[in-house]
């Protein structure tokens, strides 16, 4: 099926010591780095980790956050450019929805399983450190088949995007898988990288008889390999961010950034010869700009 193939190109292999396989799945990725999501216990007290990517290469793996509450464990590598996966929200998942497994049990790679989702349930987190508080956190309930080596691997919906990462099983029968929502919301408050676009921009005043917006942003320079070359052209006028207005440079990278970490690309609003029209990017890290004028 397509979307499998599709969802498999961000899924890797997770080599833990010498204490095992896992899996793991491709969440952010940038010019230089990429970082990966995996449960915490495939990677805990070892600080030798290797990651097997879908096209064969391995690299050396830094555990860069962790949580044992929750089992999740975010991981860098040092190669860019891969596809990070889609991730779908969780919270809208159904009992009896189709969902499928993908992971390496028993070292065999790339194996596919699929299941019903049989139900929701939460439980007690004790939250470490001096500000750690008491709470509880959410899984999901599968009949998907897992075995040692699926842990840290995608829970995927019929359209091939993660709505789980994979932990564990329990009664024989039942899986549970940590909901992409939790996952999300707990990569987000990881360390991230800034945003790039490679486009050089600097405030303009637009007429109002051409546009409602006051203030918009010139693209002064474009990248010939940068993430806007194929959607932007110098002379571009920037208006706003998936529908949000900005008057500064500041205000830019402060949208671009908030939707590139929630979407894995921004639409942005522009100004073409004198046209409105929307264009669609995929985003990796910082947006140079010269000084206002």
């Amino acid at each position: 099926m397509e979307m499998i193939a599709q969802a498999k190109s961000s899924v890797v292999r997770v080599q833990s010591g010498g204490r095992g396989v896992g899996t793991g799945v491709v969440w952010r990725s940038y010019a230089g780095e990429s970082e990966v999501i995996t449960n915490f216990h495939v990677v805990a007290n070892t600080a030798n980790i290797r990651v097997q990517l879908s096209d064969d290469r391995e690299f050396d793996a830094t555990v860069m956050a962790r949580s044992p509450e929750l089992d999740l464990a975010m991981l860098k590598i040092n190669t860019g450019n891969l596809a990070p996966a889609l991730v779908a929200d969780s919270m809208h998942l159904r009992v009896g929805e189709m969902v499928f497994a993908i992971g390496n049990p028993w070292g065999a790679r790339d194996v596919v399983t699929q299941g019903i989702v049989s139900g929701f349930g939460k439980v007690e987190v004790r939250a470490r450190g001096a500000n750690g508080s008491n709470g509880t956190a959410e899984f999901v309930r599968s009949d998907v088949a897992l075995a040692p080596g699926n842990s840290g691997g995608p829970l995927l919906n019929a359209r091939g995007e993660v709505i789980g990462i994979n932990a564990m099983i329990l009664g024989g029968d039942l899986s549970v898988a940590i909901p992409s929502h939790v996952a999300a919301q707990w990569m987000a408050g990881q360390p991230d990288r800034p945003v790039r676009l490679g486009i050089v921009v600097q405030p303009v005043d637009v007429p109002a008889k051409i546009s409602q917006a006051k203030r918009g942003l010139l693209v002064m320079n474009v990248e010939a390999d940068g993430p806007a070359a194929h959607a932007l052209m110098i002379g571009d006028v920037v208006l706003g961010v998936s529908g949000e207005s900005l008057d500064s440079p500041d205000s830019f990278i402060a949208h671009v950034s908030k939707f590139a970490r929630a979407r894995g690309q921004v639409q942005l609003n522009i100004l073409r010869g004198g046209r409105a029209q929307d264009v669609d990017i995929s985003v990796t890290q910082n947006v140079r700009r010269l000084e206002d004028v």
